[in-house]
């Protein structure tokens, strides 16, 4: 990835996405495969989990550039998923995006307060996806230069 110190606001290029890995989780197979289907065609590098320990076990070894996590699962959910991520100081700068069928003030607030950078609702569109990757990767580029 290049190193290049981003600006504020400023996202990366449809072009740029090829360097970028983004981890999807989600227990739904149909949200997974349509988020793959998504962020693939705009040339992101995607990787699936279907729940909150499935994902923490493969943060480790993938190191995703951006995470998307939904909120209702089975066993870990989003909120201790997000958490349990942003509690590790390695991966406490990766963005992690709250994806919800809810849309309530009170779910994106419990969002924030575990850590999450984002909350999207779903259904989703490519556009709103792609989007967020562009916007989150820049951040966490920019965040990984002003690391070394």
């Amino acid at each position: 990835m290049s190193q290049e110190k981003l600006k504020q606001g400023e996202k990366l290029s449809i072009d740029q996405l090829a360097e970028v890995k983004v981890m999807v989780i989600d227990d739904s197979n149909t949200i997974r495969r349509s988020a793959e289907i998504f962020l693939k065609n705009s040339g992101c590098k995607v990787i699936l989990a279907e729940d909150g320990f499935d994902a923490l076990a493969k943060i480790a070894n993938e190191q995703p550039d951006v995470i998307f996590v939904d909120i209702m699962m089975p066993r870990l959910d989003g909120y201790q998923t997000c958490s349990l991520i942003k509690r590790n100081a390695r991966y406490k700068s990766t963005p992690v995006i709250m994806l919800s069928s809810k849309d309530g003030l009170f779910d994106r607030a419990r969002g924030r307060m575990v850590g999450s950078d984002q909350y999207l609702t779903k259904p989703f569109t490519q556009d709103t996806l792609v989007e967020a990757v562009q916007t989150y990767a820049a951040i966490a580029r920019a965040n990984a230069s002003e690391a070394e």
